[in-house]
């Protein structure tokens, strides 16, 4: 009979296109990974792979076998979602990954509470820019991911998303700044402007850039941080301004630390998503993960 375990390992090395980058993955060493699939291959009487110096491709048993593994797979994780009851769980584990803002000021509380409603289930959370957060869930070392970058250009079809919510961005400015006196600035005031902003690739740092792009706005790069508390604390020294999302702020505008100010004719939204793989169901914790986001989150209930 064929090993399930085989058979994920197999689908691993299918998914990322080498032996090397799937032992990687899956913290295993190459040769044990090869050995597997010899083992598989040995077991069915036929070779799965085409060996090449830039890694594997299916043959036609191959790609025959790896239809099936697809179907087994999801079969085994929706047995286990519809049996599993988590209120009767001693331990599990739920892995969860985020942009770095929803990392420090939305997951904290959201897994507080969860673990409140259900003590004996653990949470690990992953801090990454949306690239990488799309690329661990797709790769199943994350159960579920939230992230405020656009997806239009990082979209496929093992990507399942849902937007949870719009967030509001302000363009924001320390007490000793000029501008915390007013509430709106033109766009054109920030050109040449000293401005402090994420790391080049984060998906947020491409947004800021397009819509000053448009404007043909260049503000004077003083700083890049991937951390928001990092480019709060900038701020707050005067080094120069930014834009963040208004939950990020709350607490420092409310003791005037921080001033948010509104970018005339210029609107500053993105949307809270939430992404998944959608060739799998939800894990049973995951699953009672968003069951309990959904008492603030309504539209979850869509997904359940």
């Amino acid at each position: 009979m064929l090993s399930l375990y085989k058979l994920e390992i197999f689908a691993s090395v299918v998914q990322y296109g080498s032996f090397s980058a799937a032992a990687a993955q899956l913290h295993m060493t190459q040769p044990a990974v090869s050995q597997h699939i010899h083992d598989l291959e040995r077991h069915v009487g036929t070779s799965l792979f085409n060996r090449g110096r830039r890694g594997v491709t299916l043959t036609e048993a191959g790609t025959t076998l790896f239809d099936y593994t697809q179907r087994i797979l999801r079969l085994v994780a929706e047995a286990e979602a519809s049996v599993t009851n988590v209120e009767n769980l001693v331990s599990g584990q739920l892995s969860v990954g985020s942009t770095p803002g929803v990392s420090v000021y939305l997951l904290p509380e959201w897994l507080q509470g969860f673990r409140g409603r259900y003590p004996n289930l653990g949470a690990s959370l992953t801090t990454n820019t949306t690239t990488h957060i799309i690329n661990d869930v797709l790769s199943h070392q994350l159960d579920i991911g939230f992230v405020e970058g656009e997806l239009d250009d990082l979209q496929t079809d093992d990507l399942g998303f849902h937007v949870l919510a719009p967030i509001d961005l302000l363009l924001v400015v320390g007490e000793d700044h000029p501008w915390h006196k007013v509430d709106t600035i033109s766009i054109e005031e920030l050109d040449d402007h000293p401005f402090v902003t994420r790391q080049p690739g984060s998906r947020t740092r491409i947004w800021i850039d397009h819509i000053l792009r448009q404007h043909h706005v260049k503000p004077r790069i003083v700083a890049e941080f991937d951390n928001p508390e990092a480019i709060k604390q900038s701020v707050m020294s005067n080094l120069g301004v930014t834009i963040l999302p208004e939950y990020a702020v709350r607490r420092e505008i409310k003791g005037k630390l921080l001033y948010g100010l509104n970018i005339q004719n210029v609107p500053l939204e993105r949307n809270l998503k939430i992404i998944w793989d959608a060739n799998l169901p939800y894990t049973p914790v995951a699953r009672a993960f968003l069951q309990f986001l959904s008492t603030g989150y309504p539209s979850i209930e869509e997904l359940l």
